[in-house]
């Protein structure tokens, strides 16, 4: 295996400098819905335009991520996170320009594209380093970095280094500048390694005899003939669905919805930091005590009903209080959990492996994006309509229970 020939020291110091490309992300990915109610009034958006551009990135997923998937498996993990850094951060840099709806969106469009990279070039990186049993808490390590990076925009960016900087447009700037360098930088550590090398030899020793004799498009209609048909991995992409719609609809639309309900920017900020904090708990806990316990599809059922009963004391909760924290702490942490799964879930299963990671992984964000744009849309789109925001929180927490269904069946077919 990869650690040992590298050391376990220096295989997880890859990790975690590759984790950065995560943070950067999220931060960049985050900071619209952390300035959008500034941004709503600043360029007059309409409810459904702010969750359209909310969810403009899980929108470019829906087209591109079998296709990015496929192209991580073959390029590599070390050119694609430098790649997708680059590209996020020129668009974030052209977002602090942005002069109303369709520019942002069209931005935000390219962020999305850069962001595919990132998504499965991680669960590449993982896959190659390590063994498939033991991909649990690698993936861990990558998105914590991942919530760090949503954290730090709500809880720093938000309150903080926006008002430093002198407002969103200058903070949309430098963070965008400061994904471009590390894009360079991690691309000359990745050379300097070999990594890509390293991912293409892990991938030759999985290739049944005779694939080396194949063309590249048999080879490729192969893969997604395996990939679109496996039953399991079916399974996979309706939970990473739902973990999507829920996320993104939660994450991009709370600090609006506390603001609604008299919080100051500041506080609501700091609140869905809160959130993002309990998400991170689930995302280190869950991994490892469904790993320790072979458990994966018991700790999906788990998660979706936890998320469910979180989400729904969010609705019902009134103003700032116990009930209200608690209840966001308890969402965060179901979610969170669920993120790791649906990575690491992916390489365990028999004919996909470290070789087609990358693109499984495409294929579960490819659907799974479908409700990764829906899920702000929803709340976005059920406010104009109601005046409320909680019918479009009501919908977010049903997506739990769809999560336990497949994680039931599952479980059924693994047993």
């Amino acid at each position: 295996m990869a650690d040992d020939t590298l050391g376990r020291r220096r295989t997880y110091g890859i990790v975690v400098v590759a984790t950065l490309a995560y943070t950067c992300l999220m931060f960049v990915w985050f900071s619209l819905p952390a300035y959008l109610s500034t941004i709503i009034a600043e360029l007059e958006l309409s409810g459904t335009q702010a969750g359209v551009v909310a969810g403009a990135v899980p929108l470019t997923y829906i087209p591109l991520a079998l296709f990015s998937g496929l192209a991580v498996d073959r390029i590599g993990p070390g050119r694609s996170l430098a790649a997708g850094a680059a590209i996020f951060g020129v668009a974030q840099a052209g977002r602090s320009a942005a002069t109303g709806f369709p520019s942002l969106l069209a931005l935000t469009l390219m962020l999305g594209v850069g962001a595919t990279a990132i998504t499965f070039g991680l669960p590449k990186l993982v896959s190659t380093l390590f063994p498939p049993s033991r991909t649990g808490f690698p993936s861990s390590i990558y998105l914590v970095g991942a919530s760090a990076g949503t954290a730090a925009v709500f809880g720093i960016g938000r309150p903080i280094l926006g008002p430093w900087l002198g407002g969103w447009r200058p903070l949309f700037l430098w963070s965008g500048l400061v994904a471009i360098g590390y894009g360079l930088g991690w691309y000359l550590l990745a050379r300097r390694l070999r990594i890509d090398d390293r991912a293409a030899a892990n991938d030759a020793s999985e290739r049944a005899p005779g694939d080396e004799d194949r063309s590249p498009l048999t080879s490729i209609r192969r893969d997604l003939r395996l990939i679109l048909t496996h039953r399991e991995l079916q399974l996979v992409v309706v939970v990473g669905t739902m973990y999507l719609l829920a996320s993104h609809g939660i994450q991009g639309w709370l600090p609006t919805v506390l603001e609604a309900r008299g919080v100051s920017p500041g506080l609501a900020g700091q609140t869905t930091s809160l959130f993002v904090a309990a998400y991170a708990v689930g995302i280190f806990t869950v991994p490892a005590l469904a790993d320790r316990y072979e458990a994966r599809p018991t700790a999906l059922i788990g998660c979706g009903a936890v998320f469910c009963t979180g989400t729904v004391g969010v609705v019902l909760a009134d103003g700032i209080g116990p009930t209200l924290l608690g209840s966001i702490v308890v969402a965060g942490i179901g979610v969170g959990g669920l993120s790791p799964l649906v990575r690491a879930i992916p390489p365990a299963l028999e004919g996909i492996g470290a070789r087609l990671t990358g693109t499984a992984v495409g294929f579960i964000f490819a659907v799974g994006e479908i409700g990764g744009f829906l899920g702000p849309v929803l709340i976005g789109t059920s406010h104009d309509l109601t005046g409320s925001y909680a019918p479009g929180l009501g919908l977010i927490a049903a997506t739990g229970i769809v999560v336990a269904i497949a994680g039931a069946t599952l479980r059924r077919l693994t047993d």
